[in-house]
């Protein structure tokens, strides 16, 4: 794979000088033409050390307007970083829409690191490269460009760039002793680099072997990939949405012979209730059953997250309440979803929830959440069918993330019947410190009824899974839902900590 990028290309003084001024006049023009854009450029740096990562990262920013430009640099996870999932440092760094994000020691860092130094296995190291590579796909489905430049020299190269680095005063710091460390294992490096390469080039996210034996050669190389790729993506998202807007129209009503089939909602028991005396009995029990759960779980580090959906009116803050009562309210953020800021319109729609995950031993409680995108935009035509229906599967892989890093998550969707919604509308409306509650828009989505079953229909067929189960609260009674939200995450805490002890 590397042999193409060990023929010693050079390109001299005179012909930079020649194509610099061009070549960065080209890139200017783009970045400018970026900055309304509707999509981010991520450019990774990896390669072999000295061969020229920070030096064309650094070119980039002095060529081009570094306002619009994001730079990061990754060493070891910090105590923050650690007691979150693996990607968050990543997704926290992600450049909004119109500017460009340059990483170093990104994702592919560790890794490779770990496997070169056979500190991994082979099958481990694929299992960290394939949600390396859902990571990157969710990012270009939403219409990132994604360029990754791998940085090649060969180890003969290689030992006299380090030569060179260690030989001035200025830059004797780039050649360290763990350089040389890895110089001396660089066929182990090299194999895993290539394999790294091969599993994870993929069309979304393209890599690009760079000889960096000559600067001049590999600083024009990779900015004039960077202005093609750029100028092509910039057309292609201006036919994606002249596409786009062709197509886009809100979502039918459904056939009357669907709208009558049942659905996971039309199963639940709605008559279940609670009286005034057992709920008071049992709020008090599973409050005094959280706390306990809650401080082991502090104890141990183990995060809470906590997902609210439901039908207008179902009562989901007062659950929300009830829960939050029981805890200490320094270590329990309540995160409640609208339509998204202009900051979080220029991201990926996934990115002010992954913002949002708290340090280790707290509770976070999202009111309404990720599950928008399959739900009100889906139905009021917010996004493209396309969008939705892959949305499914990236919930999925955001959940699992949060699991396997070892996070208690539980989901409600609390479902009440039209009567009882109609019955607490009109209650608001006559009791004048609710009336806020209500809106216009609340009176509007009833008619729309049919069309949010069938979009819950689908969201628990296609996201209750094993790792992260969807639970249906009957929340026709107040009292009988606000505990069942308390049990169930009293029992998830439980069984969380049972494993926890067994490991």
């Amino acid at each position: 794979m590397f042999e193409a990028a060990e023929l010693g290309r050079k390109i001299s003084r005179e012909e930079f000088d020649a194509l610099a001024p061009i070549l960065r006049t080209e890139l200017l023009e783009l970045q400018f033409r970026l900055r309304g854009a509707d999509f981010p450029v991520i450019l990774v740096f990896a390669g072999v050390d000295g061969g020229g990562k920070n030096e064309t990262a650094n070119l980039l920013n002095e060529w081009m307007d570094p306002r619009w430009i994001v730079t990061r640099a990754y060493g070891a996870p910090s105590d923050e970083e650690r007691e979150r999932p693996y990607f968050w440092r990543y997704w926290r760094d992600l450049p909004p829409k119109g500017k460009m994000g340059v990483f170093l020691s990104s994702w592919y860092h560790a890794p490779v690191m770990h496997r070169a130094y056979g500190e991994i296995t082979l099958p481990e190291m694929d299992e960290h490269l394939e949600r390396i590579v859902h990571f990157e796909k969710t990012l270009a489905d939403e219409g990132a460009l994604i360029l990754k430049f791998w940085m090649h020299l060969s180890k003969k190269a290689q030992k006299k760039r380090l030569e060179k680095l260690e030989s001035d005063p200025l830059t004797a710091w780039q050649a360290g002793k763990t350089d040389w460390d890895h110089w001396r294992m660089y066929d182990q490096f090299k194999a895993t680099a290539e394999h790294m390469i091969q599993r994870t080039d993929r069309g979304h996210a393209p890599w690009a072997v760079i000889e960096g034996t000559d600067s001049r050669y590999r600083a024009a190389e990779v900015l004039n990939t960077l202005k093609g790729a750029i100028a092509r993506h910039l057309e292609t998202r201006a036919a994606v949405r002249t596409a786009t807007a062709a197509t886009r129209d809100k979502p039918a009503a459904l056939p009357e012979a669907l709208a009558r089939q049942p659905s996971i909602l039309s199963s639940l028991d709605m008559t279940q209730g609670m009286d005034g005396a057992t709920y008071e009995r049992r709020l008090q029990e599973e409050r005094g059953r959280l706390a306990a759960l809650h401080r082991k779980a502090q104890e141990k580090g183990i995060s809470t997250v906590m997902v609210y959906e439901g039908w207008d009116a179902a009562g989901k803050g007062g659950a929300i309440r009830r829960l939050t009562a029981a805890l200490n309210a320094r270590d329990v953020q309540v995160i409640p979803i609208a339509a998204p800021t202009e900051e979080e319109r220029a991201q990926h729609y996934l990115w002010r929830f992954w913002r949002h995950l708290s340090r280790a031993g707290r509770v976070t409680v999202f009111d309404r959440s990720w599950y928008g995108r399959v739900l009100v935009e889906r139905v009021e035509g917010f996004c493209p069918e396309e969008d939705w229906r892959r949305a499914y599967a990236e919930i999925n892989d955001f959940e699992e993330q949060l699991v396997e890093h070892g996070t208690v998550l539980v989901k409600f969707w609390l479902h009440i019947t039209p009567e009882e919604q109609l019955t607490r509308f009109e209650t608001r409306d006559s009791i004048e410190y609710k009336r806020w509650k209500l809106t216009e828009e609340d009176w509007r989505n009833r008619e729309k009824w049919p069309l949010y079953e069938a979009a819950v229909n689908d969201m628990v067929e296609k996201t209750s899974t094993r790792a992260a189960p969807w639970t249906l609260v009957e929340a026709n009674n107040k009292a009988h839902a606000r505990i069942k939200v308390l049990q169930t995450t009293c029992d998830a805490l439980e069984a969380r900590l049972g494993k926890k002890s067994k490991t």
